[in-house]
């Protein structure tokens, strides 16, 4: 009985051995290259939105700076007067009405209003007459909420005309309001539509 023992033990043996050995993962054909290819894909399409965000938001920078630069272009737009007078027309309001949207929305922007007269008259005829043009500016987009301390005034009469010569043309480009951003950015564009 002992003999039949050893032998059922040695048989038992490499039975146990064999059974303690590890087994080598299965392999099903193909998985591994679909999971490669489904990495590969992820990655594409990750690299895709990535590629496709930047992009966007490089637009999204040009086209803000397109608006800040149409919003400084407003805002130094030049206002004209007719001869002798400075009383705002029409155009000069719609104007006006454009730079007081990008002021509202821009707190930090100071302006310098600068009236300016043609040459006829005195010098100190066309000085006062630039003050009084400069001032109907800032009077009128204090009817738009903009503060005076932001606007500064001042009168070149006929000293620093804009076309040089006599006669209608040039005239009537020299009797005018310039402005001049004196402080801070523009930061936000004006709105849609301007």
């Amino acid at each position: 009985m002992m003999k039949l023992r050893q032998l059922l033990i040695l048989a038992l043996i490499p039975l146990a051995l064999g059974a303690c050995r590890r087994r080598a993962p299965a392999v099903v054909p193909g998985t591994d290259t679909e999971v490669t290819d489904v990495s590969a894909r992820e990655r594409a399409r990750a690299d895709s939105i990535a590629a496709f965000e930047a992009a966007e938001r490089e637009r999204q920078a040009r086209l803000r700076s397109g608006e800040m630069a149409r919003a400084r272009e407003v805002l130094t737009d030049i206002v004209y007067f007719e001869y002798d007078s400075f009383e705002l027309g029409m155009d000069a309001q719609d104007r006006l009405r454009e730079k007081a949207e990008i002021l509202r929305a821009n707190l930090g922007i100071r302006l310098r209003i600068e009236g300016h007269a043609d040459e006829r008259g005195s010098t100190e005829y066309n000085l006062a007459l630039g003050q009084r043009r400069a001032e109907a500016v800032r009077t009128f987009l204090g009817g738009y909420g903009i503060g005076a301390d932001r606007l500064a005034t001042i009168s070149y009469g006929k000293e620093r005309p804009l076309v040089e010569g006599s006669g209608e043309a040039a005239w009537a480009r020299n009797r005018r309001a310039e402005f001049a951003v004196t402080a801070g950015e523009i930061s936000i564009a004006p709105p849609e539509g301007r």
